[in-house]
């Protein structure tokens, strides 16, 4: 029973709930980071660099024999891979430089003005009698 509970204890804490979270999301942006990169970066820079397709660049080590495939060093996968990391990591650079912005400017916005000193509430509490 014990360990039942400490594990539920452990799931429903906020930060397990938080990565969970964060990993779900974190995958669908990576598809949707792939798209860009795949759909819509690539094709163009392929065309621009002479109709190549990144993923399709590779070195043939030994050829197939009796219908087998050929032994290949596919690096045009790898390239394309780079691609969609660096802009992965620059969209979270993006991301994170803006959430530090609002930051920011939480912590220059002016503070609320300081409480008054006991003097102070004493003569505006005289002052009030005084009006009454």
């Amino acid at each position: 029973m014990g360990l039942m509970k400490d594990f539920k204890n452990f799931a429903m804490k906020g930060n397990v709930l938080d990565l969970a979270t964060a990993v779900i999301i974190g995958a669908a942006f990576g598809k949707i980071i792939s798209s860009l990169v795949n759909d819509l970066l690539m094709p163009p820079l392929g065309l621009l660099l002479g109709k190549v397709d990144f993923k399709d660049l590779k070195i043939i080590l030994t050829k197939g024999v009796d219908g087998a495939a050929d032994v290949t060093l596919n690096y045009g996968m790898f390239v394309q891979n780079v691609f969609d990391f660096l802009i992965i990591a620059f969209c979270i650079f993006m991301i994170i430089r803006a959430a530090q912005k609002l930051e920011k400017k939480k912590l220059e916005a002016p503070a609320a003005p300081p409480a008054p000193t006991k003097e102070v509430q004493l003569l505006e509490e005289i002052r009030d009698l005084l009006k009454k």
